[in-house]
């Protein structure tokens, strides 16, 4: 949101056309457009290659040399996606930006993304300029339609940046902003209720130096990064607004990368807001859009509009992209600077970790296991009571009523169960009734038994459970089925990829904090050992030895400092680099372990969400994830699933349940165990 300072680098892909003639290109696109058909090749490469002030200089030449209005014939000649993205290059930016807020206020319905995102992100300088345009071409105030057209605090903080007041002295007071990260604490986290106009007031209008600082005094003094906080006590658009207004004093090229994400993520693409970014940031920091792209989501920016576009609408996305980029190459400063930092954050970050199932007030075992032989005697099954109950007691809780159902009607209440549901639903109850360890270990076992091995759930298991459950797993799993669970993973496993998991199994992980010295010395083996790999490929074995040796074994908190200072040493991303460096399952295991040092529910957010996009539903890895984290971080996952996929997981599952094959009782007890909508 800062403006750049002197001497700053320019960022944007698309730059001015050198030996620019207007009347030549004025003349090219006309005879472009005359005619039956057009040339859309000629008008696709020539607009693309302008900067938005050439253009504007092609639209007064054309009008002087045929009396025409060039945005006019293009309209007509022009269809669909490709119209639109053509046309928004033409405008003015200031233009552009009034263009999408009038779209977004007016008709049935608001846009309140477009809104937050323009509103967000723009500096003074540039939201003078909207404010300017929007009077020039529709005759109105801008900031009477957006009170019109919008209500409570989301309003007030819109007209808040509307007024394009924010400070700009980069000179800091320390005082400042110790007072100023006092005052949200006590405005959110440490009042009954929030004082919303205090949030507004500072983020509204406090310098992004300032903010910037703020924000990492919040954290020390409130344990927990200033997001989480507006998570917890803001809602709706106005909870919207303040994130997006907290991602752009961060970055606002990662603001702008994750919007990115988004709109081509999944089924469909969100195209209005695709085209109104690649033109909007085309001249201003598309470079370090690109390198943040790359920093979160390990792919570029221009694969994933190469695979989820197509045409010439395809073809001038990539052209104001502006490029590819290597995966796995140096950072920028910036995203140096960023990657840096987002480890600084996670190692510092003390997360409350929620479940959303815990014990049942006025607990009664005995109650509990005559309702269920209750709904299970007779002609027909009452899944409904089953669901009630099963999907609203703690683990523990179910263990009691495993045992009064025995004792009661000496029944084995699992073999019930099998006998009276079936599918989806009874793997799902059967999953909810085991002990955690005996569940991991069911898990462990499916995953490597018949044909093929599903490693990815070995991956996942091994990577996110801590000692004393990888311990509980080792003993359930003999118990169960005979056999220690290393034998069963040496006998399907093999090469560094079965060494790994070996390592994992053993739960000897160090528990204690990081240690500065010798996570330093970790950084230094890490990045040697992919020197050996880049300068001789006998000596890979040795590179995998070493990451296993740093990976398997030290502490999360340690890991996370090692991550850190990686990024010092080398100018790159561990997981990047593993990306580059490694294949198949051995990548994928590591990756999983840096992810779950990273950040453990946005980890189990992502497979959620892979688990339902596409066609059709992975059901084994939805059920494994819901019964296995109902009690320890559900309620974490599910805010993480809404700031990865802008889609609430209640909501997926509904969506999903409702268009795959699941059964309904089973969509009713998933949707319990979820908890409720985000």
């Amino acid at each position: 949101m800062a403006a750049k300072g002197k001497g700053a680098r320019y960022r944007g892909s698309v730059v001015a056309f050198p030996d620019f003639d207007p009347n030549a290109d004025a003349e090219a696109l006309y005879k472009a457009m005359k005619g039956i058909g057009s040339d859309k090749e000629t008008i696709l490469d020539l607009i693309t290659s302008r900067s938005n002030a050439q253009r504007q200089e092609i639209c007064t030449a054309y009008k002087s040399l045929y009396g025409k209005d060039l945005i006019g014939d293009l309209k007509y000649e022009l269809t669909g996606k490709f119209e639109r993205l053509i046309i928004g290059l033409m405008r003015p930016p200031a233009y552009h930006d009034a263009k999408e807020i009038k779209d977004a206020i007016e008709g049935i319905g608001t846009d309140e993304k477009c809104l937050i995102e323009i509103l967000a992100s723009r500096n003074n300088k540039q939201i003078h300029n909207l404010v300017n345009a929007y009077k020039d071409a529709y005759g109105r105030s801008l900031e009477d339609d957006v009170i019109g057209d919008t209500s409570g605090h989301f309003k007030k903080m819109l007209v808040v940046l509307l007024q394009g007041t924010r400070e700009e002295d980069d000179v800091v007071s320390e005082d400042l902003v110790a007072q100023d990260a006092q005052e949200l604490y006590e405005a959110g986290e440490a009042k009954w209720g929030t004082d919303e106009a205090k949030f507004i007031t500072i983020l509204g209008n406090r310098s992004v130096t300032h903010l910037q600082l703020v924000f990492d005094e919040y954290q020390r003094i409130a344990e927990k990064e200033i997001e989480d906080s507006i998570r917890g006590e803001l809602s709706g658009d106005f909870e919207r607004l303040m994130l997006a207004v907290v991602d752009c004093i961060r970055s606002v090229p990662m603001y702008f990368a994750k919007r990115l994400y988004k709109s081509m993520k999944g089924l469909g693409t969100a195209d209005n807001s695709l085209i109104r970014i690649m033109v909007s940031r085309a001249e201003i920091d598309m470079l370090d859009i690109r390198e943040m792209f790359r920093l979160r989501y390990e792919k570029s920016l221009y694969s994933m509009i190469k695979d989820d576009t197509s045409g010439e609408y395809k073809r001038a996305l990539l052209k104001l992209c502006g490029g590819d980029d290597d995966l796995a190459g140096e950072f920028f400063p910036e995203a140096a600077q960023l990657a840096y930092r987002m480890w600084e954050v996670s190692s510092m970050r003390k997360i409350e970790l929620r479940g959303t199932i815990r014990p049942a007030a006025d607990f009664n075992p005995q109650k509990d296991a005559e309702a269920l032989r209750k709904a299970m005697k007779g002609f027909g099954t009452d899944e409904d009571t089953i669901i009630n109950i099963i999907t609203q007691r703690s683990n523990a809780q179910r263990q009691e009523i495993l045992q009064a159902f025995k004792s009661t009607f000496g029944r084995n209440l699992m073999a019930d169960f099998k006998s009276e549901i079936s599918g989806e639903f009874c793997k799902l109850v059967l999953g909810l009734m085991m002990t955690p360890a005996q569940f991991d270990a069911k898990q462990m076992k499916k995953a490597m038994e018949g044909a093929g091995t599903n490693e990815k759930a070995l991956i996942e298991i091994l990577a996110t459970r801590n000692n004393q459950e990888i311990l509980a797993m080792n003993e359930a799993y003999k118990e169960a089925y005979h056999k220690s669970l290393e034998d069963a993973i040496t006998s399907d496993t093999s090469g560094h990829f079965c060494r790994v998991l070996v390592s994992l199994v053993q739960g000897n992980r160090e528990e204690g904090q990081a240690d500065l010295e010798r996570a330093e010395e970790d950084a230094k083996t890490v990045a040697e050992a992919l020197e050996l790999s880049d300068g001789c490929n006998d000596d890979s074995n040795s590179m995998e030895t070493r990451f296993m040796s740093i990976l398997c074994t030290r502490s999360y908190p340690h890991l996370r400092k090692v991550f850190q200072e990686f990024v010092k040493c080398t100018n790159k991303d561990i997981e990047q680099v593993i990306r580059k460096a490694m294949s198949g399952d051995l990548k994928d295991a590591f990756i999983a372990i840096v992810q779950s040092v990273k950040n453990m529910p946005t980890y189990f957010a992502d497979r959620l969400y892979k688990s339902m996009k596409g066609l059709g539903t992975d059901e084994r890895t939805l059920t494994r994830i819901m019964v296995s984290r109902s009690e320890i971080d559900l309620l974490n996952i599910r805010r993480e699933y809404k700031e990865l996929s802008d889609v609430s997981l209640h909501e997926s599952i509904k969506v999903e349940a409702l268009c795959g094959d699941t059964s309904g009782d089973y969509r009713k007890a998933l949707l319990l165990i979820c908890g409720g909508e985000d």
